[in-house]
């Protein structure tokens, strides 16, 4: 009997608490852990979007960056990647005094600076440039840096005549604020309503010049007046442009009319590509209608190697 007894104050008969402890331990043992290893394996092995390229937008005179938020937020939707830099002192309002340091900036200025930012990337980049920045695409495209280039509404390089009636007019609008050769110049209400937002309705017009900002007399000077510029700021050796150039300019565009954006296809006519798009004007990549630009060129990235 007392071995009996010894035997029955040894045994261990696990307690209710205990027995639901070790339950819940070996069911999160068992069945979590495995839920978890998947979870992260599907997660592995879930494709990265892939991305199509990097894009370049460069912005024209008077202006910055915010000019390409539709074709950023575009372009970033169908797998690009979109960098849209601000040139050298144009982050200064109208209601403000201009930086004095942007009277003297030259048109190699802002490409030296954009030439930078493109060797920061890994790969070539497409480049986009409008007007001011359609130019300064041209001359990036010939030190080979570019992939391919879209040149929208752009400015002439160096040894095209780009005296039209409207351009003389365009400037006439600002003659009384014209800079000089170092100094900022400043945009008048009306020389811009006129050059480049008169498809605009007159509110929408004020919303747009308010964002304008201040533009270098020298740069200005080098494109208007390239015949007396003897460092050639602006020109362009078309030999030495051999990727793909897509051109596009509105035809009721006074500051880049067609009479002029033909005479630089022709500059570049063994890789260019030329568009005219009816009812636009020089503020193509702002008015109605911009969506249909930006499927062109998307549509021309995807034939062009």
């Amino acid at each position: 009997m007392r071995g009996s007894s010894s035997v029955r104050s040894i045994s261990i008969r696990p307690t209710h608490k205990y027995f639901t402890i070790f339950v819940t331990l070996l069911f999160v043992l068992t069945f979590a852990s495995p839920v978890q290893s998947i979870e992260n394996q599907a997660r592995d092995k879930s494709p990265e979007k892939k991305i199509k390229g990097t894009i370049v937008m460069i912005h024209g005179m008077f202006v910055g960056s915010w000019v390409w938020e539709n074709f950023k937020k575009y372009f970033e939707e169908r797998g690009y990647k979109c960098i849209t830099p601000t040139l050298r002192y144009h982050d200064t309002p109208l209601s403000s005094p201009a930086n004095p340091n942007l009277g003297t900036t030259s048109i190699v200025d802002y490409v030296n600076d954009i030439e930078k930012e493109i060797r920061k990337i890994e790969e070539t980049p497409i480049i986009i440039g409008h007007s001011m920045g359609g130019l300064i695409s041209q001359i990036l495209a010939s030190r080979g840096l570019v992939k391919s280039a879209v040149l929208i509404a752009p400015a002439a390089p160096r040894g095209i005549n780009a005296a039209t009636w409207t351009v003389i007019k365009s400037a006439w609008y600002n003659r009384e604020r014209m800079a000089l050769w170092d100094e900022p110049l400043f945009p008048t209400f009306e020389g811009v309503a006129y050059s480049s937002l008169h498809l605009l309705k007159p509110q929408e017009q004020k919303m747009v010049y308010e964002k304008f900002s201040y533009e270098s007399g020298r740069a200005a000077w080098e494109m208007a007046f390239w015949f007396f510029d003897g460092k050639r700021a602006t020109f362009v050796d078309d030999e030495k442009v051999t990727c793909p150039v897509l051109i596009i300019v509105g035809t009721e565009d006074r500051l880049t009319p067609p009479a002029i954006t033909r005479k630089i296809q022709n500059k570049y006519n063994k890789v260019s590509t030329y568009i005219e798009f009816n009812n636009h004007s020089h503020w193509i990549i702002g008015e109605d209608g911009w969506e249909k630009v930006a499927e062109t060129i998307h549509g021309w990235l995807a034939r062009v190697p």
